[in-house]
């Protein structure tokens, strides 16, 4: 049991009582108690309760502990009075057991105590390493909301001891830095870790600060509470609450404790004293001065010394810093790790000291300070090195006097992509204790906010954003959005415009309400997102993601902006905005009441009817209900005997088979012909009942029923509808010739191959509406039960609320679907994405944009994934990967969740040469099968090999592409300008 060592010693005094002598007779009974209250302890707590413990344990003077007891090195406890046989031994306290409980069946953790913790249990790998975050979590926790659950408890005397844990940590450290590969691989987790795990070695200035609390406290009891505060949480603030208490009780101190507190004083000013750039000499001796390292350490104490301009020791810094970075996977002792990593971030504070002092005084100063925060930032973990390496060149400085437009514009996007990057890195490593902590504490919201404006980041978005800001100014480009600043850090994904209510908010997508008719800004975009008038997100997922091709395809305008973006929107939650997106990714969001009159006539009810397509029925056969095996399918029967996805599958087969599975086809005509059954207490088929539901609300709107009621009345039937869908009976032949054409495509009986189901009706990929991601898939199910009853699941997904409200949003007859199914094989691939053979992002169709991430399922469900743009001209980064959890596939069927880090690419240069390579393919042989491109293709690789599994065309919206009011807020870029390198920000 995963906690058993924890629950055994936090009950070490039943365990004696059940031990002795005295009590043996009831030994089985307290073997029953404790058994029975394991189990009661695995029961998962809602969040609604966990706040009520948070609560509660704010306002008691032991907060989430019991009581205190020695934890001697033998395993034994003792109470606070005895002592340990031998030396070794821990005094701290114990955890109240609701607390025990809530570790066993959350996996959280509070008030967590670090020196009897087990190394690999604080590490957490198994689960992303969630005791470690949780622990940096409380500690912000502790800050912003004056103690958290240590409220009271801060003051507990005993409770735990900082020497003790500052030796643990030291012990943790080495332990986990023995380890080269993971010391670099996981560089930024263990570096951010190293800010608030204590480890400090004892100095004599520490020593002193203690010894001198507890003297003073000896002969002044009222100056306990002070004492126990700084033995067991010392920080910078307690010498102002020194101060305050000198002052309070000059008076009564006797002259001998008034100097002994002036002398406190004196030595916590030293101890918590600006850092020198002499305290780094400490540093190369520890790692040695023959070393890269201790040479790039030794060079820059004395090059920072000897300059006192200060962007030259900036520059200082960031190399020195880089070198650190680089030379952690080196041959050393894990103590000269530890030592680099303190001293990196060491070097991080002092660089948010001078970096606030260099300013820059024209277009060149601020491009060099760009180079400069952009490699400190890869130096201290918040951007990986092969991503730095990706990125440099592209951060080089201009030479001359002049720049053209075009490169700033390329320098601007690349100085943009460094802060997004590296934001983005915060919040991957932290989003799920994050998530996990906003439950039940709201305040976890700010966690990364706090991280970001508490690291060099803060200075480097600072400087891009003056960057961006000129770029605009000459360009003649600008956002426009509610007069907020920093807007440069704003860019448009999708164009479009949107007129609606406004929501800005820090909480989960997944928690709200999503309502069609109005304008999101949120933190990042939900995988399932229904239909809304706009969408601006922090981390935009990606732009392939099902999500954002619908967006493209429906013209919603959609936009990525900073978290200080979000925040200094939060006022205008609730109001009525106009919000546009240009095709260049200009945005303006303005409110309703100042919108001109061209921007009005945007919204008439005549242009959006207009827009509306039909789905075309009138072709379909729905005659020959046979099960059809996928080499026997190609493109020309989609939309008459299957959907899409199983057409252009078997094309795809037919040309490259041996990049495509196996596969079987459920076809229209077998799903129609189970709908003609009776549907259990109405008194008709189902059949019937879709289509009576159709047939009244068009009455209704014939009636001006309002659209809302309208929607409302069928929502509520088809709830009906798929819940009965989702029970009905399988026709014995149905079944019986799955069976028989299962084991003739993949070999074996129905239940032994593991296989995926997916939805593809006759309303995805039309010339107008892709419908991409609207409708179940059902990963690796290889029960025969499971396979039967996940059919008549995919029947019923075109009429959940969520698939019907982005039809509806298109189409003019959304009754008239008809789901076939695809049955593939499964492939757990090694990585799996999206690839569109036209660059998304500039629009050019001799560019290709893929995007993938590790395990299945990759990029589609909006997944930060790395993505790259491919031409004739070389390869791109655009995003690196920030998922650090994928999906595999095991041969068992299900899903599993697995963890991965940053730390290597995941496409090397011969895959992007191989995605290119087959996307040329396609582009040359699927025109003549009457399937038009660009083309949006999924596919994943296996072991090097690619496999497609979908490919259809890539749908943009024509009018807001041709929209002449979005054209006219971005005038044309005419990059030939130049612009002066001196020019003034």
């Amino acid at each position: 049991m995963p906690h058993l060592n924890i629950i055994l010693t936090e009950y070490e005094d039943l365990y004696k009582m059940m031990t002795s002598k005295t009590f043996l007779p009831y030994t089985l009974l307290a073997i029953l108690f404790l058994s029975t209250t394991t189990v009661g302890l695995a029961q998962k707590k809602d969040n609604a309760t966990i706040a009520k413990m948070v609560a509660s344990y704010k306002t008691e003077v032991r907060g989430p502990y019991r009581d205190i007891r020695w934890f001697c090195k033998d395993g034994t406890t003792l109470p606070p009075q005895e002592r340990c046989a031998e030396k070794g031994g821990v005094q701290r306290a114990r955890y109240r057991d609701e607390v025990i409980a809530l570790g066993n069946s959350n996996h959280i953790f509070l008030g967590q105590i670090l020196s009897t913790t087990a190394n690999n249990d604080f590490w957490d790998e198994k689960h992303n390493h969630s005791r470690l975050k949780q622990f940096q979590m409380q500690q912000f926790l502790k800050a912003a909301d004056d103690g958290w659950v240590l409220r009271k408890a801060q003051f507990y005397r005993g409770a735990f001891q900082a020497e003790d844990e500052e030796a643990w940590g030291i012990k943790f450290y080495e332990w986990l830095l023995a380890d080269a590969n993971r010391a670099a691989s996981q560089f930024f987790l263990i570096r951010q870790s190293a800010k608030d795990v204590p480890h400090a070695a004892e100095t004599n200035v520490a020593q002193n600060v203690r010894a001198l609390s507890k003297d003073i406290s000896d002969n002044v009891p009222s100056f306990m509470e002070l004492r126990v505060k700084l033995h067991g949480q010392p920080e910078r603030s307690d010498i102002e609450k020194v101060k305050a208490y000198r002052t309070k009780n000059k008076e009564k101190l006797s002259a001998e404790m008034d100097a002994k507190i002036a002398d406190l004083l004196a030595q916590m000013d030293i101890l918590y004293s600006p850092i020198d750039v002499k305290d780094f000499d400490g540093c190369v001796k520890t790692i040695g001065s023959e070393t890269k390292a201790g040479r790039a350490l030794s060079k820059f104490i004395d090059n920072y010394s000897n300059t006192a301009l200060t962007k030259v020791k900036c520059q200082e810094i960031a190399v020195a810093a880089l070198t650190i970075r680089t030379e952690m996977a080196s041959p050393m002792k894990p103590a000269a790790r530890l030592a680099l990593i303190d001293a990196s971030n060491r070097l991080e504070s002092l660089l948010i000291r001078e970096a606030a002092e260099w300013k820059p005084t024209s277009l060149h100063g601020n491009m060099l300070k760009v180079t400069c925060l952009a490699k400190a930032a890869a130096a201290f973990g918040y951007l990986e090195m092969w991503e730095w390496e990706q990125l440099s060149g592209k951060l080089l400085m201009q030479t001359g006097d002049e720049i053209t437009l075009s490169k700033l514009e390329r320098f601007a996007e690349n100085a943009q992509r460094s802060v997004e990057w590296s934001s983005g890195m915060i919040r991957a490593n932290y989003d799920d204790v994050i998530r996990l902590y906003a439950g039940f504490e709201p305040l976890a919201a700010g966690f990364v906010d706090d991280r970001v404006r508490s690291s060099i980041l803060l200075q480097l978005g600072d400087v891009v954003s003056d960057v961006g800001d000129m770029f605009a100014s000459h360009a003649g480009f600008s956002n426009r959005v509610m007069n907020i600043p920093a807007q440069s850090s704003m860019r448009g994904l999708n164009s479009g415009y949107a007129l609606g209510e406004l929501v800005v908010t820090n909480r989960s997508p997944d928690d709200l309400e999503i309502s069609g008719d109005r304008i999101y800004v949120f933190n990042r975009p939900p995988s399932d997102l229904k239909p809304v008038a706009g969408i601006a997100t922090v981390t935009e997922g990606n732009m392939v993601s099902h999500v954002q091709l619908l967006a493209r395809n429906l013209g919603i305008p959609n936009a990525v902006l900073s978290a200080e973006n979000l925040n200094s929107l939060l006022p205008f939650n609730g109001r009525k905005v106009f919000f546009a997106v240009s095709t260049r990714g200009t945005v303006v969001m303005k409110p309703a009441s100042d919108m001109t009159e061209e921007e009005k006539a945007l919204f008439s009810k005549k242009a959006r009817s207009e827009e509306k397509i039909s789905v075309p029925v009138e072709r379909m056969n729905l005659t020959d209900a046979k099960i059809l095996n996928l080499r026997t399918v190609d493109a020309s029967l989609s939309g008459k005997i299957c959907g899409p996805k199983a057409a252009n599958l078997g094309q795809l087969k037919k040309m490259f088979p041996e990049n495509v599975v196996e596969g079987l086809v459920i076809p229209f005509s077998i799903f129609r012909e189970h709908f003609n059954q009776e549907m259990p207490g109405q008194g008709k088929s189902f059949w019937k009942y879709l289509n009576d539901i159709f047939t009244e609300a068009a009455s209704m709107r014939k009636a001006e029923t309002p659209d809302a009621e309208v929607e409302k009345y069928v929502l509520a039937k088809l709830d009906i509808l798929q819940t009965a869908i989702k029970k009905m009976p399988l026709s014995s032949a149905f079944q019986a010739e799955l069976r028989s054409k299962f084991k003739e495509a993949f070999g074996k009986e129905l239940g032994q191959v593991p296989v995926f189901l997916r939805s593809d009706t006759n309303m995805e990929d039309l010339k107008d509406f892709t419908g991409a991601g609207l409708n179940l898939t059902l990963f690796n199910v290889l029960e025969a039960d499971r396979i039967l009853q996940g059919i008549k699941d995919v029947w019923a997904s075109p009429y959940t609320d969520r698939s019907y409200k982005w039809r509806q949003k298109y189409l003019l007859n959304p009754e008239n679907v008809f789901p076939s199914i695809l049955i593939i094989p499964s492939v757990n691939a090694d990585y799996s994405g999206v690839l569109i053979t036209k660059g998304v992002s500039s629009g050019k169709s001799d560019e290709i944009t893929v995007a993938f991430n590790r395990g299945v399922g990759g990029a589609v469900e909006g997944q930060a994934s790395e993505t790259w743009s491919l031409s004739n001209d070389g390869h791109t980064l655009v995003t690196p990967a920030r998922e650090p959890e994928f999906t595999t596939i095991p041969a068992t069927g299900g899903t599993g969740k697995s963890y991965t880090g940053f730390s290597d690419r995941l496409l090397t240069d011969t895959m992007l040469t191989a995605l290119q390579a087959m996307a040329g393919q396609l582009n040359e042989k699927l025109p003549a099968t009457g399937l038009r491109g660009p083309y949006d293709v999924e596919l994943g690789f296996k072991d090097g090999k690619i496999w497609l599994f979908q490919v259809r065309p890539f749908v943009e919206n024509k009018r807001a592409a041709a929209s002449d009011y979005l054209r006219s807020i971005t005038p044309e870029l005419d990059g030939s300008k130049k612009v002066p390198l001196n020019a003034k920000p």
